[in-house]
């Protein structure tokens, strides 16, 4: 393994249960000496998190606080990218929200316009964590009356302080069959988040690696993507089945003496 991370160019972190756990009292888990590390090999990086709650700039500024050395334009959230692919292909659109400030902030800097009627371009689906059954009929709705639903991701889990928590999946699911609709998904495991990384890094899909701690998302996603994976086992799985992984370490840190 170690020779294998030595060839790698491209390092992707994913984020909770990775550099810290928990969203309202993060713990740090660790991650300072390996971005240090991949720095001073003068390697790439980039964080590939399903976090939709919080803007791509807050991720930054709290990944400062807990001294990871990372770059802004080095954190790709899943609500960044969802606001960033309805502009590139749609231009700016109408839209219904399931989700919270940060998705929001990111889809209002993207130019797009957030509608509360019963009709949209869109039905744009995030974690939500004051989610009510009204909201939820209300993105059905939307959606069956036209509107097409983008999802941020369709993890079923995140890494919550006190272990693994309900993420935006179910909730995608719900609107999905309730409106009888399939939703565009852009962050993990789909593999479009993996093609934009690799795209801005300028890297093949050999030269990359992903760093998670879930096997439905990290691993399963950089496998359909083609990317070598690590599982870390300080998040939300313990163990991978099924997967072929260049290793399962106890925490990010542990890669510094592989690269």
């Amino acid at each position: 393994m170690k020779r294998l991370l030595k060839d790698k160019k491209l390092f992707l972190f994913d984020l909770d249960g990775v550099f810290y756990k928990g969203k309202e009292s993060r713990v740090k888990i660790g991650g300072t000496r390996a971005v240090e590390q991949i720095r001073s090999k003068g390697r790439a990086l980039f964080i590939l998190t399903n976090n939709s709650t919080d803007s791509a700039e807050t991720v930054f500024q709290r990944l400062q606080e807990f001294d990871v050395p990372v770059r802004e334009d080095e954190v790709l959230t899943s609500g960044l990218l969802t606001a960033e692919y309805l502009r590139e292909r749609d231009g700016p659109v109408s839209y219904f929200l399931v989700g919270e400030e940060g998705l929001e902030h990111e889809m209002a800097r993207c130019g797009h316009t957030r509608t509360e009627g019963d009709e949209a371009d869109f039905v744009v689906v995030g974690l939500d964590r004051k989610i009510t059954y009204d909201k939820l009929d209300q993105a059905a709705r939307v959606a069956r009356k036209g509107a097409r639903i983008v999802a941020t991701h369709s993890s079923r889990l995140y890494m919550y302080k006190t272990g693994p928590a309900m993420a935006t999946g179910p909730l995608v699911k719900a609107i999905e069959y309730a409106s009888s609709k399939r939703a565009t998904v852009i962050g993990k495991p789909s593999t479009l988040m993996f093609r934009i990384a690799l795209e801005r890094a300028g890297c093949s899909r050999s030269e990359a690696v992903m760093v998670g701690d879930q096997v439905d998302t990290d691993i399963a996603g950089a496998a359909k993507a083609g990317i070598d994976a690590i599982l870390v086992a300080s998040g939300v799985d313990k163990e991978a089945k099924g997967y072929s992984l260049l290793a399962k370490l106890p925490d990010v840190d542990a890669i510094v003496p592989m690269i």
